[in-house]
């Protein structure tokens, strides 16, 4: 899946020129921007943010309705000096722990390292995000429990109820055993979802423990 640029531990220049371009990245550029932005320094905006190649397309379709052709000489200068920023292994390491798409950007002598570091974080949060989903569908399985339990309640009453018609109290009989009989499926899941959680975490933290500090 294909995730927003990323914000990482940049340094305080390269952090504030990647949290304008994540601004920026809401809206297309103006017409007063087109004609007086400096294109290097949005070439290293998307280099620092590591997006993909054909993110100066975007900025050259935007100013083409203003008739402006954005300086590409210059944008792939600051765009080659952003990357040789963002490049790096703890980057690379964060930006797969955080489960975004590296777009294969990276120049070839920063290339091997940067990706076995982002490897290494992409595992790191594939792992987390198994006990994650697993937490998830343990919780969706037990608030559906609390509804149906407070459904048998109310079916309950339905039955007892001295006014309530034969027809009613059948269906309340009914609609009680669906409920309880579908109360058991869900606790036999969640203990089943439990157990898998249980593996998820000891692979997990075990992973953690081969993994270098970044």
């Amino acid at each position: 899946m294909t995730r927003p640029a990323l914000t990482l531990n940049f340094t305080p220049f390269a952090l504030a020129a990647a949290v304008l371009l994540l601004a920026g990245c809401a809206a297309k550029m103006s017409k007063d921007e087109c004609r007086t932005v400096d294109w290097r320094t949005v070439g290293y905006e998307d280099g620092v943010a590591g997006q993909p190649g054909d993110r100066i397309g975007e900025h050259r379709r935007a100013c083409a309705e203003y008739g402006i052709t954005p300086d590409l000489n210059a944008y792939l200068a600051g765009r080659t000096a952003g990357l040789r920023e963002y490049c790096q292994p703890h980057n690379g390491y964060r930006a797969g722990a955080d489960g975004y798409t590296y777009y294969d950007t990276c120049p070839a002598d920063l290339a091997p390292a940067f990706e076995q570091a982002y490897d290494e974080g992409r595992r790191l949060y594939v792992r987390e995000r198994r006990v994650t989903d697993a937490d998830e569908q343990i919780e969706d399985k037990r608030r559906e429990i609390r509804r149906l339990e407070d459904r048998v309640a109310e079916s309950a009453f339905d039955v007892l109820d001295s006014s309530a018609t034969p027809e009613q109290r059948t269906e309340g009989v009914l609609d009680t055993t669906q409920a309880a009989e579908r109360i058991v499926r869900l606790r036999t899941e969640i203990a089943a979802l439990e157990k898998e959680r249980a593996g998820y975490q000891a692979d997990l933290d075990a992973y953690r423990k081969t993994v270098p500090v970044r």
